[in-house]
């Protein structure tokens, strides 16, 4: 699909071909995403790292009692757990072709409802939160949408960073997930230079 973009800051207009959205595709590349984004750090003892003696509790016959040979076993109070949780990585590979188009298609999904917008340059903003908050008003952004911000503009992520309805991203690491997650994307006009290399 062909999509005309206006770019603001600019008289010009940029022509982009994007895929058409699919949701397998998009929720196959997010899963992928937070897969990967999972700590995986819970961690129990077993009963081989739990500390105390190793000494045989007690005889083995002649006690009246059933035969166990540790304390850290996992039928007693302070034993190890049996099948507990372990640290592992969560992530798994996802082709990057398939990383890709989905970055396309979200790319795509925002376009299509009128909600990807270019800039060209944000000469009016030099590090104050009420410049930036100005230079929304005055293009349609009022706070009322989460807007995601996709720039390499050091002054415009520090005016921007103390909103609560902006999420800012570099260029290079613009994402299917975040661009879902907010309803506008605001993004500098270079993404379609560097959008093969944020799939990887």
């Amino acid at each position: 699909m062909a999509y005309t973009l206006n770019v603001l800051g600019s008289n010009r207009s940029v022509t982009v071909e994007l895929p058409e959205p699919k949701e397998a595709v998009l929720f196959e590349v997010i899963n992928w995403q937070l897969s990967k984004r999972r700590a995986g750090t819970a961690s129990v003892k077993t009963r081989g790292t739990v500390s105390g003696t190793t000494a045989k509790m007690y005889a083995q016959k002649g006690t009246g009692r059933a035969r166990h040979g540790s304390y850290k076993a996992p039928i007693f109070r302070g034993g190890g757990v049996a099948f507990g949780p372990l640290p592992r990585d969560y992530g798994y590979t996802l082709p990057k072709k398939v990383r890709k188009l989905g970055l396309q298609m979200a790319l795509s999904a925002r376009a299509k409802e009128g909600k990807l917008t270019l800039v060209d340059s944000f000469s009016s903003i030099n590090g104050k939160t009420k410049e930036f908050v100005s230079w929304a008003k005055q293009n349609g952004m009022d706070g009322k949408e989460k807007v995601l911000l996709v720039t390499d503009n050091e002054m415009v992520r520090r005016a921007a960073r103390n909103l609560p309805w902006i999420g800012i991203v570099p260029t290079g690491g613009i994402n299917v997930y975040d661009i879902l997650k907010h309803d506008r994307v605001v993004a500098d006009a270079s993404i379609f230079d560097k959008k093969e290399e944020a799939a990887q």
